[in-house]
């Protein structure tokens, strides 16, 4: 464990309704209990703090992850320490299921979540102990849930077949299942994966994915049907709101195509996470997300028109369902920027003035701060005029707040193994038309690919620029177009946090630029090789000016959404395992710790017996690192001075596999000798003779995309021409632009090839400047040499015990010392290869001297990679002999204290 600085409801319809099970089906765990009155759980508010519970996965209905507990504060912090920990899927029915995005819910010291398996588990929150575990017999469960609600004494959750759930909260027996649908019996989309809301006796579930999705409000009592919203509206739909403005919202979308279709009714829209509730105003405020339907996500040509209720806020009368008012944040969305994230809710002083404001705005980087009894915005927006492309039907103008939280276009920086990685927002080289020039600076270069889309922009009068610079809503058609954020950028679906203590709102976000074309799969492409990073930031709520910001190295917009509370401290989780508490005013680390597996859910905090607990759900994802992720089934308790420890003897978990924090090529790794060390530009595979695959832009025409060779060896970039392909060779001329280093950019016109010599080891991305989708990477390794005797620590014994008590942090040094052979000298790379870990661990300082090195490392950082008792540890490290790089090792056996 280490310490751095750094009213009730009304019946709006009877609905069709499929009655699976009112009878009760045993759940695993304790017998069944008498139903407990129906009540909400205790500790539920709007917009006040928590306190002893955290009874929604917003932690209150405001979803404001804000907490009035104080016992554990700034001042010690330091004594945080793991309580317990529960491997929830070894409880039975046990399961092998690993990873899970679901919050935790707290209630009477009871902590509820899905587990891995996408059951439901009831956790004793002072001892970890399974209370009751709910996996369903007579239908299926899904793998991928955010969270479960609680109310009337049960606790509501999803399951397979758009299935809502209601279970006994003291015993996890079935008390009803239903599968809603409309009062029609249309489908009201695919209800699975988002969390369920509670409140005055309804339960609120938003549908994910399929055609059409809808928000379905239900009885709690018995899961009958009470209302639902589309957020794609029919043709004929026509709203008014509270400010007597009316819409005919079916008609923003266009006429309907020549063969009947409905662009709103076939796609989009979708409701991709839970709401929130102002109890006071009677309102229910929920997110839609981007236009999907009619072609493609990124085409918007065959539905002209705003789109609503595309990337929209939408309030309605909680009760009714009836429609209140609306915020689009995105016109005519064609770059799945939709701001769908659980809505903030806050009363707060703008101007000296009392507000009741919602915070509105995530994959954007920007968030609008709206008055929640009416949307009209608070603090203030501006309308800017757009780059508008004829063939999609743009919106001359969006709406940006005033003040803006992330950089609003990506960064063109000069290629130079001294500039890496740079800034977090900047671009690959050659998107955009940006290239290198002789000294490795990125300049636009009008002559390139997007010279095509030039006849059908138009620029804003008084535009800054004469080209697309990779900047917010840029229009795209079927050439690539990189800019920021992205679908996987900005806040994406993390939750914020609002501090009553601070008024400030806490705002986790990821950095990933995309490249959108008509038809990029997965709403756009994330440009291969660029550093998938993040971090979180904290801004005034009354201002919208940031305060802080702490660029902390990992993605956080997927779930890590952190919790604060009134002793000014900020916990938020890490996809690399680590649970941070923050200063939550100026953004400083003060304890971190490592769980051993990815957290994609937010920490959670709640008293038993009167000792505060902060619990998070560590499982893991994937999103966006792939399956570099190493996911987990751990949900863990800390409180001051908690001793629990782990099977290696200390309280933190091993470090996790490193994460592939730049975006991988597609297809395996292929040695080079198999290939004779040669890549071939701008072909989807290495036999093909058609026309089809010559010149290809597909991000796998670079063949192999994935080559490995032994440092010193010597590849061929080849642009084929008839010799290789005499039937359809390639017609352009093709780039290897390797980045972000600069080694080499090579032009060549077919037949042509250029060879580079790889003297170093590490991995070298490269792409196309014809067209910036293919892309490849050269992977240059160093086999390693075993130096038997080379190494030794001082002293052998190392004693990683507290030197306080077990709540200290270690805090020593670990000493190495690696003998060099003859004419060997220390170039790079210096690292400890640890039992428990596959990630090894960094010196904080490296001498070399005449015919050896010395490594000094934390104990802190080896302390829970290794266990008790004789162990082995290796040092690995790079040296050059008569300028060339080897790699030596040595392992040496060290007795470990704890």
């Amino acid at each position: 464990m280490n310490t751095r600085l750094v009213n009730r409801r009304s019946m709006a319809g009877l609905g069709a309704l499929l009655l699976l099970a009112l009878t009760a089906v045993p759940a695993h765990g304790l017998a069944a209990a008498a139903p407990a009155e129906s009540s909400a759980p205790s500790g539920l508010t709007g917009l006040e703090p928590t306190g002893d519970d955290m009874p929604t996965v917003g932690g209150n209905l405001g979803n404001q992850h804000y907490s009035s507990l104080t016992q554990i504060g700034k001042r010690n912090v330091d004594r945080l320490a793991p309580a317990w920990r529960t491997h929830v899927s070894a409880v039975e029915p046990a399961s092998d299921d690993v990873g899970q995005q679901t919050t935790p819910i707290v209630v009477d010291g009871v902590i509820y979540l899905d587990s891995p398996s996408g059951g439901v588990i009831a956790v004793d929150g002072a001892t970890g102990a399974s209370v009751w575990k709910w996996e369903p017999t007579e239908f299926d469960t899904v793998d991928t849930r955010r969270g479960v609600s609680a109310g009337e004494g049960r606790i509501y959750t999803l399951a397979d077949g758009d299935r809502v759930v209601a279970l006994d909260q003291a015993t996890g027996e079935q008390v009803w299942v239903v599968q809603p649908t409309a009062p029609d019996g249309q489908s009201l989309g695919n209800l699975e994966r988002v969390a369920t809301v509670y409140n005055d006796g309804i339960v609120y579930a938003h549908a994910a994915n399929g055609d059409r999705a809808a928000v379905v409000a239900l009885d709690a009592d018995d899961g009958s049907y009470l209302w639902h919203f589309f957020g794609g509206p029919d043709r004929d739909a026509v709203y008014t709101d509270v400010n007597g403005n009316t819409v005919a919202a079916g008609e923003t979308w266009g006429p309907p195509l020549p063969d009947g279709t409905e662009c709103a009714l076939i796609g989009g829209a979708t409701p991709w996470i839970h709401g929130s509730v102002d109890p006071e105003l009677g309102m229910y405020y929920m997110t839609f997300g981007n236009a999907r339907s009619c072609r493609s996500s990124q085409d918007g040509s065959l539905r002209p028109g705003d789109n609503l209720f595309s990337s929209t806020l939408v309030a309605v009368d909680a009760a009714t369902g009836d429609y209140k008012w609306h915020y689009q944040s995105i016109r005519h969305d064609v770059w799945d920027m939709d701001n769908v994230h659980p809505p903030t809710l806050a009363n707060i002083a703008v101007a000296g003035e009392p507000r009741k404001v919602l915070f509105y705005g995530s994959k954007s980087g920007h968030q609008f701060v709206l008055d929640r009894t009416n949307g009209q915005p608070v603090l203030p927006v501006v309308e800017k005029e757009m780059i508008t492309d004829s063939r999609q039907n743009h919106a001359e103008t969006q709406p940006f707040p005033e003040k803006r939280l992330l950089p609003e276009c990506v960064v063109w920086e000069k290629l130079d193994p001294d500039n890496v990685p740079g800034d977090p927002w900047r671009a690959v080289p050659n998107y955009n038309g940006y290239q290198p020039d002789a000294e490795g600076n990125l300049v636009f270069n009008p002559e390139s690919y997007v010279a095509a889309d030039e006849p059908f922009l138009t620029y804003p009068q008084n535009y800054p620029s004469d080209h697309r610079q990779g900047c917010m809503y840029d229009p795209q058609w079927d050439l690539p177009i990189l800019s920021t954020t992205s679908q996987n950028g900005g806040g994406d679906w993390s939750n914020n946090a609002y501090s009553h203590s601070t008024n400030m709102v806490y705002f986790p976000y990821g950095t990933n630029p995309v490249a959108h074309w008509n038809g990029a799969a997965a709403n756009g492409q994330r440009a291969i090789g660029q550093y998938q990073t993040g971090g979180i930031l904290g801004y005034d709520a009354s201002t919208g000016e940031v305060r802080w910001q702490n660029h902390l190295g990992t993605d956080m917009s997927h779930g890590q959404g952190p919790l604060a509370t009134a002793s000014d401290l900020l916990f938020a989780g890490q996809i690399d395992g680590r649970l941070l508490a923050m200063n939550a005013r100026d953004g400083k680390v003060l304890w971190d710790f490592q769980t051993g597996t990815g957290i994609a859910s937010a920490p959670v905090t709640y008293s038993v017996n009167g000792e505060q607990y902060v619990a998070v759900f560590a499982a893991g994802s994937t999103n966006p690192y792939g399956a570099s992720v190493t996911q987990g089934d751990s949900l863990w308790a800390f409180k001051l001075g908690g001793s629990y420890t782990t099977e290696s003897g200390s309280p933190e978990g091993p470090d996790p596999a490193p994460l592939s924090i730049r975006r991988p090529v597609s297809g395996a790794a292929v040695e080079g000798a198999t290939v004779g060390n040669t890549v071939l530009l701008a072909r989807g595979d290495r036999t093909t003779d058609t026309a089809a695959v010559r010149d290809s832009t597909a991000q796998n025409a670079m063949q192999p995309t994935h080559l490995r060779v032994p440092v010193g060896s010597t590849v061929t970039f080849l642009n084929p021409g008839a010799e290789t392909f005499p039937g359809f060779p390639n017609q352009k001329e093709h780039c290897a632009t390797q980045f972000f280093e600069g080694e080499f950019n090579a032009r060549l016109q077919p037949g042509e090839t250029y060879q580079h010599t790889f003297d170093r080891a590490g991995e070298y991305f490269f792409n196309d400047c014809t067209d910036p989708r293919p892309t490849g990477k050269i992977e240059v390794y160093l086999t390693p040499q075993d130096q038997p005797g080379a190494l030794r620590f001082l002293p052998s014994r190392l004693n990683l015990e507290p030197k306080k008590s077990i709540f200290s942090p270690v805090t020593s040094k670990v000493f190495a010392y690696f003998q060099l052979p003859r004419g060997y000298t220390y170039d790079s790379g210096a690292a400890l290869i640890a039992p428990l870990s596959q990630n090894p661990v960094e010196p904080t300082k490296v001498t070399s001297l005449k015919n050896h090195v010395v490594l000094v490392f934390d104990e802190a950082d080896i302390d829970h990679n290794v266990p008790e008792g004789q162990t082995s540890l290796t040092v690995r490290l790079n040296v050059l002999r008569d300028g060339v790089q080897e790699q030596l090792t040595s392992t040496a056996t060290v007795r470990v204290v704890k």
